[in-house]
């Protein structure tokens, strides 16, 4: 398991050289730690949770013209070379691709726990200090503004809608980033996202105090 794991570690590593800083290795790495902490009390197939979380953005489709396939093909045909079972293959495929957010906004008809597992250790880097620092490096490698009054935030998205928008990077927190705590699915996981999202929501009761310069 480990020369597995040494392997795809790698190959991450070397795939995602140069890519954006909230989806590069550091995310993965993070990611990947995240999973094994929660599985330590959730009890998932060690070897899905840990390539499922290694490879979860090897091709994210917002980097790739929205293309929702690439990523599962392209860890596909890395662990079909590593020499795995099929259905190790299969299970990690389908966890990339019911993984993420906007994948929740469709249809899911995959359930495991340990999509559970790596998909809440997904979400806790998408939320609290990280999360913020992600969520804002994303927003200025789209020239995005940082925060409009005008602008409302849309809080009933459906996937399309989500897929295409471009609205100030603050809005994301209350179209995404602040629903996260209330659909954790691992216990382990609930818990450590009650604190971060605590802390995002004192960070924007500190950032508009300080765009109305009150402080």
């Amino acid at each position: 398991m480990n020369s597995i794991i040494d392997q795809t570690i790698l190959f991450v590593k070397e795939t995602l050289s140069g890519a954006e800083a909230g989806h590069d290795w550091f995310h993965i790495e993070r990611v990947f730690r995240n999973a094994q902490h929660l599985n330590e009390t959730e009890k998932g197939d060690e070897l899905v949770v840990a390539l499922a979380a290694l490879l979860h953005d090897i091709a994210d489709s917002k980097f790739n013209n929205g293309d929702e396939e690439i990523g599962p093909r392209i860890a596909g045909d890395f662990l079909n070379s590593l020499g795995l079972a099929p259905a190790i293959i299969t299970h990690v495929q389908q966890i990339i691709k019911n993984l993420s957010y906007k994948a929740s906004l469709g249809e899911i008809n995959f359930h495991s726990k340990e999509l559970d597992i790596v998909q809440d250790a997904d979400r806790l880097d998408a939320i609290g200090a990280i999360g913020i620092a992600r969520a804002f490096t994303y927003g200025g490698y789209k020239n995005r503004v940082l925060y409009d009054p005008e602008i409302a935030p849309n809080l009933h998205m459906n996937k399309e809608e989500y897929k295409n928008s471009a609205t100030p990077t603050i809005n994301h927190f209350y179209e995404k980033l602040l629903k996260l705590k209330d659909l954790m699915k691992t216990e382990s996981g609930k818990k450590i996202a009650t604190e971060r999202h605590d802390f995002m929501l004192l960070y924007l009761d500190h950032f508009y105090k300080e765009w109305q310069g009150e402080i």
